[in-house]
Protein backbone atom coordinates (compact mmCIF):
# COMPACT_ATOMS: atom_id res chain seq x y z
CA UNK A 1 0.00 0.00 0.00
CA UNK A 2 0.84 3.25 -0.93
CA UNK A 3 0.07 6.24 1.51
CA UNK A 4 0.86 10.11 1.50
CA UNK A 5 0.93 11.68 4.67
CA UNK A 6 1.49 15.55 4.17
CA UNK A 7 -1.79 16.14 2.27
CA UNK A 8 -4.23 18.88 2.39
CA UNK A 9 -8.03 20.09 2.19
CA UNK A 10 -9.72 23.10 2.70
CA UNK A 11 -13.09 20.85 3.58
CA UNK A 12 -16.42 22.74 1.78
CA UNK A 13 -17.95 23.46 4.92
CA UNK A 14 -15.28 26.15 6.15
CA UNK A 15 -15.74 27.77 3.03
CA UNK A 16 -17.02 31.61 3.00
CA UNK A 17 -20.19 29.89 0.63
CA UNK A 18 -21.08 28.02 3.85
CA UNK A 19 -21.66 31.11 6.22
CA UNK A 20 -21.08 34.46 3.74
CA UNK A 21 -21.43 36.85 6.95
CA UNK A 22 -18.31 35.44 8.97
CA UNK A 23 -15.91 36.83 6.23
CA UNK A 24 -12.58 35.55 7.64
CA UNK A 25 -13.58 32.50 5.49
CA UNK A 26 -11.89 31.41 2.69
CA UNK A 27 -13.10 31.43 -1.09
CA UNK A 28 -11.75 29.35 -3.76
CA UNK A 29 -12.20 29.81 -7.44
CA UNK A 30 -11.17 28.56 -10.56
CA UNK A 31 -10.31 31.26 -13.20
CA UNK A 32 -9.00 30.18 -16.27
CA UNK A 33 -7.84 26.74 -15.39
CA UNK A 34 -6.23 28.58 -12.56
CA UNK A 35 -7.41 27.60 -9.13
CA UNK A 36 -7.24 30.68 -6.52
CA UNK A 37 -7.68 30.90 -2.87
CA UNK A 38 -9.09 34.53 -1.37
CA UNK A 39 -7.93 34.00 2.70
CA UNK A 40 -6.35 37.52 4.73
CA UNK A 41 -6.63 39.60 2.05
CA UNK A 42 -4.51 37.78 -0.46
CA UNK A 43 -5.01 35.93 -3.64
CA UNK A 44 -2.68 32.99 -3.32
CA UNK A 45 -2.06 30.78 -6.76
CA UNK A 46 0.07 28.41 -5.17
CA UNK A 47 -2.61 25.51 -5.48
CA UNK A 48 -1.83 23.80 -8.73
CA UNK A 49 -4.61 21.47 -7.98
CA UNK A 50 -7.85 20.70 -6.27
CA UNK A 51 -7.96 21.39 -3.10
CA UNK A 52 -11.93 20.93 -1.78
CA UNK A 53 -13.53 17.93 -3.51
CA UNK A 54 -12.77 15.34 -1.67
CA UNK A 55 -14.01 12.83 -4.41
CA UNK A 56 -11.22 14.74 -7.02
CA UNK A 57 -8.46 15.31 -4.67
CA UNK A 58 -8.50 11.32 -4.20
CA UNK A 59 -8.67 10.93 -7.73
CA UNK A 60 -6.09 12.97 -8.86
CA UNK A 61 -4.38 10.78 -5.74
CA UNK A 62 -5.23 7.70 -7.41
CA UNK A 63 -3.59 8.50 -10.79
CA UNK A 64 -0.25 8.86 -9.04
CA UNK A 65 -0.35 5.52 -7.58
CA UNK A 66 -1.40 6.36 -3.93
CA UNK A 67 -4.11 4.45 -2.38
CA UNK A 68 -4.38 5.70 0.83
CA UNK A 69 -4.08 9.20 2.93
CA UNK A 70 -3.31 11.16 5.81
CA UNK A 71 -5.60 14.32 5.04
CA UNK A 72 -5.19 17.50 6.93
CA UNK A 73 -6.46 21.27 6.47
CA UNK A 74 -4.70 23.95 4.94
CA UNK A 75 -2.45 25.32 7.93
CA UNK A 76 -3.43 28.88 7.47
CA UNK A 77 -6.67 27.77 9.02
CA UNK A 78 -5.02 26.94 12.48
CA UNK A 79 -5.93 30.68 12.89
CA UNK A 80 -3.69 30.87 16.15
CA UNK A 81 -4.38 35.11 15.62
CA UNK A 82 -8.03 35.19 15.84
CA UNK A 83 -9.74 34.78 19.58
CA UNK A 84 -9.75 31.62 21.09
CA UNK A 85 -13.63 31.23 21.12
CA UNK A 86 -14.07 32.25 17.22
CA UNK A 87 -10.67 29.62 16.64
CA UNK A 88 -12.17 27.00 18.75
CA UNK A 89 -15.30 27.35 16.31
CA UNK A 90 -13.67 27.03 13.18
CA UNK A 91 -11.42 23.86 14.44
CA UNK A 92 -14.73 22.39 14.91
CA UNK A 93 -16.03 23.03 11.74
CA UNK A 94 -13.37 21.30 10.02
CA UNK A 95 -13.24 18.67 12.27
CA UNK A 96 -16.70 17.64 12.37
CA UNK A 97 -16.44 17.73 8.34
CA UNK A 98 -12.76 15.67 8.45
CA UNK A 99 -14.04 13.14 10.62
CA UNK A 100 -17.13 12.34 8.35
CA UNK A 101 -14.93 12.98 5.33
CA UNK A 102 -12.40 9.63 7.30
CA UNK A 103 -15.31 7.82 7.84
CA UNK A 104 -17.26 7.77 3.83
CA UNK A 105 -13.32 6.65 2.83
CA UNK A 106 -12.54 4.37 5.81
CA UNK A 107 -9.87 2.22 4.96
CA UNK A 108 -8.26 4.36 2.18
CA UNK A 109 -8.34 7.75 3.95
CA UNK A 110 -8.13 9.24 7.84
CA UNK A 111 -7.40 12.79 8.93
CA UNK A 112 -5.61 15.23 11.49
CA UNK A 113 -7.93 17.89 12.97
CA UNK A 114 -6.71 21.52 14.05
CA UNK A 115 -7.22 23.11 17.92
CA UNK A 116 -6.73 26.27 19.29
CA UNK A 117 -3.31 26.35 21.03
CA UNK A 118 -3.28 29.77 21.62
CA UNK A 119 -5.57 28.40 24.53
CA UNK A 120 -4.43 25.94 25.84
CA UNK A 121 -7.47 24.36 27.77
CA UNK A 122 -9.70 24.94 25.08
CA UNK A 123 -6.91 23.02 23.05
CA UNK A 124 -7.11 20.07 25.31
CA UNK A 125 -10.73 19.67 25.10
CA UNK A 126 -10.97 19.88 21.16
CA UNK A 127 -8.10 17.30 21.03
CA UNK A 128 -10.44 14.90 23.32
CA UNK A 129 -13.23 15.81 21.11
CA UNK A 130 -12.05 14.85 17.99
CA UNK A 131 -10.03 12.11 19.07
CA UNK A 132 -13.71 10.84 20.35
CA UNK A 133 -14.92 11.28 16.72
CA UNK A 134 -12.35 9.31 15.22
CA UNK A 135 -9.66 11.51 13.83
CA UNK A 136 -6.43 10.00 14.34
CA UNK A 137 -4.50 13.14 15.84
CA UNK A 138 -4.36 17.14 15.10
CA UNK A 139 -2.07 19.02 12.63
CA UNK A 140 -0.27 22.10 14.49
CA UNK A 141 1.69 25.03 13.37
CA UNK A 142 5.54 25.42 14.36
CA UNK A 143 4.33 27.73 16.51
CA UNK A 144 1.62 29.66 18.06
CA UNK A 145 2.13 33.99 17.40
CA UNK A 146 5.75 33.57 17.93
CA UNK A 147 5.63 31.14 20.74
CA UNK A 148 7.34 27.47 19.64
CA UNK A 149 5.98 24.34 20.64
CA UNK A 150 8.64 22.96 23.58
CA UNK A 151 7.66 26.40 25.79
CA UNK A 152 6.10 25.23 29.09
CA UNK A 153 2.97 26.44 28.63
CA UNK A 154 1.83 23.71 26.40
CA UNK A 155 3.13 21.15 28.46
CA UNK A 156 -0.63 20.37 29.35
CA UNK A 157 -1.60 19.80 25.18
CA UNK A 158 1.93 17.23 25.30
CA UNK A 159 0.51 15.48 28.11
CA UNK A 160 -2.89 15.09 26.78
CA UNK A 161 -1.52 13.88 23.56
CA UNK A 162 0.86 11.03 24.90
CA UNK A 163 -2.54 9.75 26.74
CA UNK A 164 -4.88 10.04 23.81
CA UNK A 165 -2.48 8.41 21.27
CA UNK A 166 -2.54 11.29 19.47
CA UNK A 167 -0.54 11.62 16.05
CA UNK A 168 1.09 15.11 15.84
CA UNK A 169 1.64 16.70 12.79
CA UNK A 170 4.51 19.99 13.19
CA UNK A 171 3.89 22.25 10.07
CA UNK A 172 5.42 25.60 9.31
CA UNK A 173 4.12 28.47 10.01
CA UNK A 174 5.22 31.74 8.40
CA UNK A 175 8.31 32.86 10.63
CA UNK A 176 7.40 36.41 11.74
CA UNK A 177 7.17 37.86 8.09
CA UNK A 178 11.19 38.80 8.23
CA UNK A 179 12.19 41.37 6.05
CA UNK A 180 14.92 39.05 4.40
CA UNK A 181 13.05 36.36 3.59
CA UNK A 182 9.95 38.52 1.88
CA UNK A 183 11.68 38.08 -2.16
CA UNK A 184 12.66 34.98 -4.53
CA UNK A 185 9.77 32.95 -2.23
CA UNK A 186 12.31 32.54 0.49
CA UNK A 187 9.52 32.65 3.34
CA UNK A 188 8.91 29.07 2.07
CA UNK A 189 11.76 27.65 -0.02
CA UNK A 190 14.21 28.50 2.94
CA UNK A 191 11.83 30.15 5.26
CA UNK A 192 9.40 27.13 5.80
CA UNK A 193 12.05 24.21 6.46
CA UNK A 194 13.92 26.33 9.07
CA UNK A 195 10.60 26.73 10.91
CA UNK A 196 10.67 23.34 11.36
CA UNK A 197 14.47 23.11 12.34
CA UNK A 198 13.04 25.63 15.03
CA UNK A 199 10.26 24.64 16.23
CA UNK A 200 11.85 20.82 15.98
CA UNK A 201 15.13 21.73 18.05
CA UNK A 202 12.77 24.09 20.79
CA UNK A 203 10.89 20.30 22.00
CA UNK A 204 14.27 18.40 21.85
CA UNK A 205 15.94 21.31 24.29
CA UNK A 206 13.17 21.65 26.30
CA UNK A 207 12.89 17.57 27.09
CA UNK A 208 9.26 17.58 25.81
CA UNK A 209 10.00 14.39 23.92
CA UNK A 210 12.24 13.31 27.26
CA UNK A 211 8.86 13.55 29.65
CA UNK A 212 6.43 12.11 27.02
CA UNK A 213 8.33 9.27 25.11
CA UNK A 214 5.09 7.72 23.97
CA UNK A 215 4.41 10.94 21.70
CA UNK A 216 4.05 10.56 17.98
CA UNK A 217 5.54 13.96 15.94
CA UNK A 218 6.13 13.99 12.28
CA UNK A 219 8.12 16.83 11.29
CA UNK A 220 7.42 18.48 7.58
CA UNK A 221 9.73 18.91 4.96
CA UNK A 222 12.12 16.21 5.94
CA UNK A 223 12.82 17.69 9.61
CA UNK A 224 14.15 21.12 7.40
CA UNK A 225 17.79 21.45 8.41
CA UNK A 226 17.35 19.20 11.64
CA UNK A 227 19.06 15.95 10.53
CA UNK A 228 21.79 17.67 8.75
CA UNK A 229 22.44 19.31 11.97
CA UNK A 230 22.09 16.27 14.38
CA UNK A 231 26.76 16.52 14.36
CA UNK A 232 25.98 20.21 15.85
CA UNK A 233 23.35 19.49 18.38
CA UNK A 234 25.39 16.34 19.66
CA UNK A 235 28.64 18.85 20.08
CA UNK A 236 26.57 21.16 21.90
CA UNK A 237 25.26 18.44 24.23
CA UNK A 238 28.85 17.91 25.23
CA UNK A 239 30.18 20.55 25.89
CA UNK A 240 27.61 23.35 26.45
CA UNK A 241 26.10 23.19 30.31
CA UNK A 242 23.07 24.75 29.58
CA UNK A 243 22.06 22.13 27.35
CA UNK A 244 23.44 19.84 29.59
CA UNK A 245 20.94 20.58 32.49
CA UNK A 246 18.02 20.98 29.66
CA UNK A 247 17.95 17.71 28.68
CA UNK A 248 19.42 14.11 29.28
CA UNK A 249 19.33 11.97 26.69
CA UNK A 250 21.70 12.68 23.61
CA UNK A 251 20.04 14.72 21.02
CA UNK A 252 20.90 12.24 18.08
CA UNK A 253 18.54 9.86 20.36
CA UNK A 254 15.46 12.24 20.54
CA UNK A 255 15.83 13.31 17.03
CA UNK A 256 15.19 9.32 15.98
CA UNK A 257 11.76 9.81 18.36
CA UNK A 258 10.16 11.70 15.78
CA UNK A 259 8.33 11.01 11.94
CA UNK A 260 9.80 12.60 9.18
CA UNK A 261 7.95 13.07 5.85
CA UNK A 262 9.75 12.27 1.87
CA UNK A 263 9.74 15.77 0.83
CA UNK A 264 13.08 16.42 0.70
CA UNK A 265 13.29 16.91 -3.26
CA UNK A 266 16.91 15.29 -3.59
CA UNK A 267 17.21 11.40 -3.67
CA UNK A 268 20.84 11.74 -1.62
CA UNK A 269 19.10 13.90 0.82
CA UNK A 270 16.37 11.42 1.57
CA UNK A 271 19.03 8.44 1.39
CA UNK A 272 20.91 10.53 4.48
CA UNK A 273 17.75 10.64 6.16
CA UNK A 274 16.34 7.41 6.10
CA UNK A 275 19.85 5.82 7.38
CA UNK A 276 20.08 8.52 10.22
CA UNK A 277 16.46 7.70 11.69
CA UNK A 278 15.70 4.47 9.87
CA UNK A 279 13.03 3.54 7.46
CA UNK A 280 10.14 3.26 9.90
CA UNK A 281 10.52 6.49 10.68
CA UNK A 282 10.07 7.88 6.94
CA UNK A 283 6.57 8.48 5.83
CA UNK A 284 5.85 8.97 1.83
CA UNK A 285 4.62 13.21 1.91
CA UNK A 286 3.93 14.87 -1.42
CA UNK A 287 2.07 18.32 0.50
CA UNK A 288 -0.21 18.05 -1.90
CA UNK A 289 -2.11 20.81 -3.22
CA UNK A 290 0.65 23.09 -3.60
CA UNK A 291 3.51 23.64 -6.58
CA UNK A 292 6.22 23.61 -4.02
CA UNK A 293 5.41 19.68 -3.12
CA UNK A 294 6.12 16.65 -5.04
CA UNK A 295 4.39 16.10 -7.81
CA UNK A 296 4.89 11.93 -8.25
CA UNK A 297 6.16 11.27 -4.69
CA UNK A 298 5.84 7.00 -5.21
CA UNK A 299 8.70 7.79 -8.26
CA UNK A 300 10.55 10.03 -5.43
CA UNK A 301 10.53 7.27 -2.78
CA UNK A 302 11.61 4.31 -5.50
CA UNK A 303 14.14 7.05 -7.35
CA UNK A 304 16.22 7.42 -3.57
CA UNK A 305 16.91 3.52 -3.40
CA UNK A 306 15.92 3.08 0.39
CA UNK A 307 16.32 0.58 2.49
CA UNK A 308 13.19 -0.13 3.95
CA UNK A 309 11.19 1.30 0.56
CA UNK A 310 8.33 -0.01 1.60
CA UNK A 311 8.12 0.80 4.71
CA UNK A 312 8.81 4.37 3.27
CA UNK A 313 6.02 3.83 1.08
CA UNK A 314 3.12 2.98 3.26
CA UNK A 315 3.44 0.16 4.89
CA UNK A 316 4.46 2.36 8.64
CA UNK A 317 1.88 4.40 7.79
CA UNK A 318 -1.07 2.10 6.92
CA UNK A 319 -0.52 0.39 10.57
CA UNK A 320 -0.54 3.90 11.95
CA UNK A 321 -3.53 5.03 10.75
CA UNK A 322 -5.87 1.82 10.37
CA UNK A 323 -5.56 1.93 6.13
CA UNK A 324 -5.80 -1.12 4.23
CA UNK A 325 -7.14 -0.12 1.22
Amino acid sequence: MSVDVHAHIIVPEILREAAPAETWRPRVLWEDGKQWVEYGGRRIGSAVHEFVDADKILAEMTARGVNGALLCPWVSLVRYDAPAAEALASCEVQNDALAALSKKHAGSVAALGLVPLQDVGLAVRELERLMGLGLKGVEIGTHVNGVYPGDARFWPFWEACEALDTFVFVHPVEGGGREELKAHYLWNVIGNPMETTVAAAHLILNGVLGKHPGLKILLAHGGGALPALRGRLEHGFKVRPEIQRAISEPPLQTIRRFYFDTITHEPRVLRDLVETVGAERVLMGSDYPFDMGVERPIEAVQGARLQGEELVQGKTAAGLFDLDN
